[in-house]
């Protein structure tokens, strides 16, 4: 498996990623607004970045190549997507009238430590907010803290809130959001494994069907189970667990 450095990707790694050529880059850049960084005349990327742009984009991507942090960590066990969504739980009915309550409603829900402080995490999502839109697109948004670490959690999780009615987020196709997952992990790996897992799983209509139709927990889980069971690599590392 090729490990990738998340603040040091280079052309010929983003080209993997995505599995296109350099000029394909190159033109995404230009064009598309990719993220990218200049160092020494050479483009570099931050993996966070790339995979927010991917997935708001609704671009295909190989989840089995995201793995390393820019913190230098070493590649994480298997992160499962079922196992932080049965962990993060699924709500229905989130109270929602402008962005600042739905955060304020989705971190009331998200099952954190009892020592945590809401409103700091609160404030930490709407930060992020600020820096960026977090609304994918077709009614989705993936609240998440820029600097994952911060949130001190033993385990990464997925909190999958639908709202009562859909909120203006500054998407990018401008439809309001009115389904929500929220993301909290303990690193930047795991944080890295959930957002490409998520991304690859929304890409699959069958699954964004259920999750407009708001379809039952179980239904949900059982179907996150087949599309995970995709992923060559990830279901091969889940065998070893």
């Amino acid at each position: 498996m090729l490990i990738l450095e998340a603040m040091k990707l280079t052309i010929r790694d983003i080209s993997r990623l995505f599995d296109v050529s350099p000029k394909v880059i190159y033109t995404w850049i230009k064009n598309e607004d990719l993220p990218a960084y200049r160092i020494k005349e050479q483009y570099r990327f931050n993996q966070v970045d790339v995979l927010e742009w991917a997935i708001s984009k609704k671009i295909s991507f190989r989840p089995d190549l995201v793995h390393e942090s820019d913190t230098g960590e070493s590649a994480s066990s298997f992160v499962s997507l079922v196992k932080a969504l049965e962990t993060g739980g699924v709500h229905y009915h989130v109270p929602s009238h402008d962005k600042v309550s739905v955060m304020r409603a989705v971190v009331a829900l998200l099952p954190l430590p009892p020592d945590m402080d809401r409103e700091f995490a609160t404030q930490v999502f709407l930060a992020r907010e600020e820096m960026g839109s977090t609304a994918i697109g077709e009614g989705f948004a993936i609240p998440h803290s820029r600097t994952p670490i911060v949130f001190h959690v033993d385990h990464p999780l997925l909190t999958l809130c639908f709202l009562e009615k859909p909120v203006d987020f500054d998407a990018i196709d401008g439809l309001p959001v009115h389904t929500i997952f929220a993301l909290i992990c303990p690193n930047i790996s795991s944080h890295l494994d959930l957002l490409s897992q998520l991304g690859y799983a929304l890409h699959n209509q069958i699954f964004k069907r259920m999750l407009k139709e708001r379809a039952s927990r179980d239904e949900l889980l059982a179907k996150i189970r087949k599309i995970e069971s995709r992923i060559p690599s990830l279901a091969a590392e889940k065998k070893k667990t």
